[in-house]
């Protein structure tokens, strides 16, 4: 992408997960893994989230009883995201903040467009044989 005459490259790699906000874990999953047929990819019960898959997509669904419902944009460093964002006329509403896998922030467009932004630094969830959450695979290096 050109930016005034500057190359550079996209931050918004891809949606990574859409959440959901519902009542509980288990009331989520009644309805959209049982009634609606989406596979269940990991479940951690510490953070209230679990994710499911989208069978067209790697994008997931993120049952969450703590968020709103909102996408989650995957960018390469949060950190470096959130300052370009600010830089641009963005405003951080939530500041870069560590979770499990990675870091995350909240964001607002100059446009009062609401963004989720997301990396994966720390690595992916693990999982058991049922889902549950077990540990963190290490995300690999370049």
């Amino acid at each position: 992408m050109v930016a005034g005459g500057i190359e550079r490259p996209a931050l918004l790699r891809k949606v990574d997960a859409v959440t959901v906000r519902v009542p509980t874990i288990d009331e989520g999953l009644t309805f959209y893994r049982d009634g609606l047929g989406h596979r269940l990819r990991w479940r951690n019960d510490s953070i209230g989230q679990a994710g499911l898959t989208l069978p067209d997509s790697d994008t997931e669904l993120v049952l969450t009883t703590e968020h709103n419902y909102e996408p989650n944009w995957l960018v390469e460093s949060v950190d470096d995201a959130v300052h370009q964002f600010a830089t641009n006329g963005g405003v951080v509403v939530v500041e870069p903040t560590s979770i499990p896998v990675g870091r995350l922030a909240v964001v607002r467009d100059p446009f009062d467009n609401v963004l989720v932004l997301l990396d994966l630094s720390a690595g992916t969830y693990e999982t058991d044989a049922s889902g549950h959450v077990t540990g963190i695979r290490a995300a690999h290096t370049r």
